[in-house]
């Protein structure tokens, strides 16, 4: 039955993606986004609740972008809307952030604009009222606002990069926003609360339901302030449950309490298991009754506040060991001063910060008092934060090859509870050989070339040997650039060193991300097409080799000082068998002259499609010139110059030349072996994930 239940939900929610991406729709829909009192524009989450006068259920989310001349938004408005929406399509790279898989967990799988608006009732509800109070108390008086802002309502928008990074880096992002610690802490607090005033009551009156009661009830406060996050009704779920159980005197292992919590999280919404943060929940708390299960401390130093202090080293031993895995295959990276720093964070923020804040909540009501209470806590907040930075240092990024090393700590803990380490000490030791030498390669291929999916950009990595070279950088823009966000975790995750960096051309959407990879990578050296100090020329005539492969520049025929589309450097790259021609984005006329130049040095296996497919490039005489095996672009689904033309992919066809690019199968990885070579597709590689088929995929120029 939870099968059929889990099927139909996932159906039906791919059922609301297609009728909904079907043109203009006329909908009715509820504000679901906070306004923090400066996001008058951007992207606003509504949840629609009717299409044309049917009512949806269950009522999916969409993201869209607001116009300011449609006034402030804020929660709890209804608007009559008609909006054009497309289903989400994520960059799919290895070791990169799955938004589609993200998106169906989190019920928000569209995205759009809105073509005209109606209110329909533009009052704010009154969690919306009391964050915006409490928001003008706050405003930027306090060096940590954004902290406060997250641990108060959940919100997590105003938080700094540099922030988000330090408190990842540190093992204590968890601490900042509102998860199942923060919901015990405020059931303790109103548990505490309420046998404060047990002590007024008569003796007759005094019994232990009413402070449980009263707990959870401030918890369920606590967590509708906080929005109803999946993390905190997870712990929501997990408090209600247990205090049932005291409630009326049953005993139940936790682990009986855990799978329980896991099913009804299940039952409630089926689609949470794609979601990263249920497993994180859910396996955080599986380490925790393993560990104190499986490595208890001896019996005289489990009770007493003498043994305190080293109870609460034992636990983030625990932690530290057994969250390695989630560290490594979520963060791709782990940190050993995690240990201090949770040392150091968890108690303030557990004892001092969060009560604090909830004191500040309650007394919003009496602003000097409030005010009062924001500051201790932004104090301890300071407090907290003093070796962070230095803590942080520590951090040490980890790629595919480590995750089975990072399953050590498990490993461990079996090895030492049942005596393996004592009767079959051999069998320990080749054991801890076999998972060491598992991190190292073991490919069988000569060399690698990955086209990664940068949207509307070009970054290629041709890989041998643990080494590689960077050809484009990707786009940038104000707050990032896809170095940042995509090529740089993709080469933590192969573990690759970056020996030399190319730009073809001097255009942002290939040149944008060196910076990021220069400061990632500061030995290598830089080759472009225009004058800039410190790069080595990339023109006509340059030859050198690399890791036993062959560099022959093509075009342009001399550097220049601003370089464009035509002045792009177009490389040869080959092994003596097999050979890759890159292009850049050069167009026609750049094109007929290196025809003219150069023919008896463009033929290559593969061929990277000139500017993203464009009219004014591919050119028939050059692609008979070439004459490749196939061809692949760097392409943006969505893009609003609808690339690639759909004569250029005709035109491709009519030459019998294979067509792949990344809009459709995400990242693109050629493997070129001794006598053969074979073409992979991320998407592909995820077929037996239903969500990357059904949804996001369709033909081109859309």
């Amino acid at each position: 039955m939870s099968f059929l239940w889990a099927t139909w939900s996932g159906s039906t929610l791919l059922a609301q993606i297609t009728r909904l991406s079907d043109g203009y729709q006329v909908v009715v829909a509820h504000v679901k986004s906070i306004n923090m009192g400066n996001s008058d524009t951007g992207s606003v989450i509504l949840h629609i609740a009717q299409v044309k006068d049917k009512w949806l259920f269950p009522a999916p989310m969409i993201s869209v972008q607001w116009d300011p001349a449609m006034g402030l938004f804020c929660a709890g408005q209804r608007w009559l809307l008609i909006v054009r929406l497309r289903p989400v399509h994520s960059r799919l790279n290895q070791g990169g952030f799955d938004g589609q898989r993200w998106a169906i967990a989190n019920r928000k799988p569209l995205t759009g604009k809105i073509i005209s608006a109606k209110p329909l009732d533009t009052d704010c509800n009154l969690r919306q009222k009391l964050v915006s109070k409490i928001q003008r108390q706050l405003s930027d008086k306090f060096v940590y606002h954004p902290i406060l802002a997250a641990l108060a309502f959940g919100e997590r928008q105003l938080l700094e990069k540099h922030n988000r990074v330090i408190l990842q880096q540190t093992g204590i992002a968890h601490l900042m926003a509102i998860s199942g610690l923060h919901i015990a802490v405020s059931a303790l607090f109103g548990w505490i609360l309420a046998r404060a005033l047990q002590f007024f009551f008569p003796a007759k009156w005094i019994e232990p339901r009413f402070p449980l009661l009263s707990g959870w009830l401030i918890a369920m406060l606590y967590a509708w302030l906080a929005g109803g996050h999946p993390p905190v009704v997870r712990a929501v779920l997990a408090l209600t449950i247990w205090m049932t159980l005291r409630s009326f005197a049953l005993f139940c292992s936790a682990w009986q309490v855990w799978l329980w919590t896991i099913s009804l999280i299940l039952l409630g919404s089926p689609l949470a298991v794609l979601s990263d943060s249920f497993w994180l929940s859910c396996l955080a708390v599986c380490a925790l009754i393993f560990w104190f299960q499986w490595a208890p401390l001896p019996l005289p130093f489990q009770s007493g506040w003498r043994w305190g202090w080293l109870r609460w080293i034992h636990l983030q031993c625990g932690m530290l060991l057994l969250l390695m895995p989630l560290q490594a295959g979520l963060f791709h990276g782990w940190n050993l001063a995690s240990f201090p720093a949770n040392l150091w964070a968890v108690p303030v923020v557990s004892l001092f910060t969060i009560p604090v804040i909830l004191l500040a909540l309650i007394s919003c009501i009496v602003p000097v008092l409030a005010l009062f209470f924001w500051h201790l806590a932004d104090l301890s907040l300071m407090f907290v934060f003093m070796p962070l930075n230095w803590l942080a240092k520590g951090w040490i990024t980890v790629g595919e090859s480590s995750l089975l090393l990072s399953m050590m700590g498990w490993l461990a803990v079996v090895i030492w509870r049942f005596h393996w380490w004592r009767n079959y000490s051999g069998t320990v030791v080749v054991l801890c050989i076999v998972i060491l030498l598992s991190t190292r390669r073991t490919e069988d291929h000569r060399w690698r070339v990955d086209m990664l999916d940068v949207g509307h950009g070009l970054a290629v990595i041709i890989e041998r040997n643990g080494r590689g070279i960077v050809f484009d950088t990707g786009a940038r823009w104000q707050s990032g650039s896809m170095a940042s966000l995509v090529i740089l975790p993709y080469l933590h995750w192969r573990k690759l060193t970056i020996d030399q960096i190319i730009i073809s051309h001097d255009h942002s959407d290939h040149s944008g991300g060196l910076d990021d990879l220069k400061s990632t990578f500061p030995s290598a050296t830089v080759r472009s097409s225009f004058q800039h100090t410190g790069h080595l020329s990339c023109q006509q005539g340059d030859i050198w080799q690399w890791q036993g492969l062959n560099f022959e520049v093509l075009w342009p025929p001399k550097l220049v000082k601003h370089a464009s589309n035509n002045d792009s450097c177009v490389i040869r790259i080959d092994d003596g068998k097999y050979s890759l021609l890159l292009t850049g984005d050069l167009e026609a006329k750049s094109e007929l002259m290196l025809v003219k130049t150069q023919h008896d040095k463009l033929a290559a296996t593969v061929l990277q499609v000139p500017h993203h497919g464009s009219k004014s490039s591919s050119t028939p005489l050059f692609l008979r010139t070439v004459d490749p095996q196939l061809a692949l672009a760097s392409l943006a689904r969505y893009n609003p110059w609808h690339l690639p033309a759909q004569k250029i992919i005709e035109r491709y066809q009519k030459n019998r030349i294979p067509w792949r690019d990344t809009s459709l199968s995400g990242q693109l990885s050629l493997a070129f072996f001794d006598d053969h070579w074979t073409i992979i597709g991320f998407r592909e590689q995820l077929m037996p994930r239903w969500y990357h088929q059904w949804f996001g995929i369709g033909s081109h120029n859309e």
